[in-house]
């Protein structure tokens, strides 16, 4: 009786999920295959992954998605490494200072990166003022710039994770493993990295998938370098082709599917619950 009363509870968000997500990415993936409620079609697909100018334009969104995630946990593991083993009034200042820039509109941060970065930005100014470079740096409308705005936009989400899971971590076992013998990278290696692994997944997924299905950003500082996101608008909006963004909408679906499951595959491995 008292499982029955648990699964009655969670009945209205599954129902929820149901109705507002489950049911409409199923109903856009079935419908890439049936353009014209004809008998299945697949050669929308096959085409697609023979154009070499789409396969570019994956490669660049996977890239780009890789390597904000890499820098992001780079940056953000020892940052929450740092603010969890802060003073409880230290580490809640810190925090604030961490969340700040997620109550910035994301078109905000990218104006402020295309000043920053941009040919006549406060970068070339400057790397041009010391006599580094001698003419200016091609930093905005890249790949490099979208990847920039990215990890300033997702960075926080990262820290705050890993600092979530960072506080679990109890001192007395860093204080044993070292009582027994084991160097500050060995405590490091053997207790904290492994305890942190499902923070550092969790982080993980949420900026592949959000740097993955990000528009903005990319819209703004990449120009005429395409995502995967921005394809997905132009043919939308632009050439009214709602079949093929379909067919894009669905293959992001698929990727962030295939993405979540060998992160959550790499986790048990790394860190297997028994």
């Amino acid at each position: 009786m008292r499982n029955y009363y648990k699964y009655l509870l969670i009945l209205p968000g599954v129902l929820f999920l149901t109705i507002f997500m489950l049911v409409p990415i199923g109903m856009t993936i079935i419908s890439t295959f049936f353009p014209n409620e004809a008998a299945a079609d697949t050669s929308n697909y096959a085409s697609l992954f023979r154009d070499s100018y789409f396969l570019e334009i994956l490669w660049t969104t996977l890239r780009v998605s890789i390597l904000t995630t890499i820098i992001c946990m780079v940056i953000g593991f020892p940052t929450a490494y740092f603010i969890a083993r802060m003073s409880a009034k230290m580490k809640a200042v810190l925090l604030i200072l961490t969340i700040f820039p997620l109550l910035t509109s994301p078109v905000v941060r990218s104006f402020s990166w295309m000043v920053i970065i941009g040919r006549n930005g406060l970068v070339n100014e400057a790397l041009m003022g010391i006599g580094i470079i001698q003419e200016p740096l091609e930093i905005l409308y890249t790949p490099t710039a979208v990847i920039i705005g990215l990890v300033h936009l997702f960075l926080p989400l990262t820290i705050i994770t890993l600092v979530g899971v960072m506080e679990s971590i109890e001192s007395d076992l860093l204080t044993a493993a070292a009582s027994l013998g084991a160097s500050r990278l060995g405590v490091f290696a053997k207790v904290v990295l492994p305890l942190c692994v499902p923070g550092l997944v969790i982080g993980g997924i949420l900026v592949f998938v959000g740097s993955f299905t990000a528009y903005t950003t990319p819209a703004l500082l990449g120009g005429q370098q395409r995502v995967l996101s921005t394809l997905l608008y132009q043919n939308a909006n632009t050439l009214n082709d709602w079949h093929m963004a379909s067919i894009l909408a669905a293959i992001m679906i698929v990727v962030t599917l295939i993405v979540i499951t060998c992160m959550n595959l790499l986790a048990n491995k790394l860190n297997p619950r028994r």
